[in-house]
């Protein structure tokens, strides 16, 4: 598993694009989320306090009464064009692991301050990005970011696919077109 961060949040009028930043190693992962989850992972870094819980600060404090601990959240496949994750929470003496959607499972992780991992697998079927280090790249890659579109993160998935045939089959999977659904 590969230990990221949040590097950044980039919204548009119905969406967001949650980079996940690799904090030993170069790669970025765009996860595109919805804007309201979006939102609940911002308001968290930007320390806003509203005066009612939002969902994501009541499911922490509900855990917390029931005495339970978030210990990491893993983004643990991608399927198509889905990613998939999981939070690793500890009560009365037990580990147990609960699916969830990755921006869920990174708003909670943000509130609980918990470490945050990405499975190997995903990066190798997803197309990443690379941090930027000089100003040159930092202002081309927010150029890229602004025309970005989910298909972009996909295409390199089918083509890389294409060319590496599924274990134990000569014929490479199909990978489906996000285009055609």
């Amino acid at each position: 598993m590969i230990s990221v961060k949040v590097y950044s949040i980039a919204t548009s009028g119905t969406e967001c694009v949650l980079l996940l930043e690799e904090t030993e190693g170069p790669r970025l992962l765009p996860i595109w989320i919805g804007i309201t989850e979006g939102h609940a992972i911002a308001l968290k870094f930007t320390n806003v306090n509203l005066p009612r819980p939002m969902t994501h600060d009541l499911m922490m404090d509900t855990m917390e009464r029931m005495g339970c601990k978030l210990q990491k959240v893993v983004v643990n496949d991608l399927k198509g064009t889905t990613f998939y994750a999981q939070l690793h929470v500890h009560v009365d003496s037990k580990d147990i692991v609960v699916d969830s959607r990755p921006s869920d499972a990174i708003a909670l992780a943000v509130r609980a301050q918990c470490p945050i991992f990405v499975d190997e697998k995903v990066f190798e079927k997803c197309h990443t990005m690379h941090k930027p280090i000089s100003e040159t790249e930092v202002t081309k890659f927010k150029d890229e970011l602004k025309h970005l579109t989910p298909e972009d993160i996909f295409k390199g998935l089918r083509e890389k696919k294409k060319k590496k045939p599924a274990e134990g089959n000569k014929e490479p999977p199909d990978i489906p077109d996000p285009e055609d659904e």
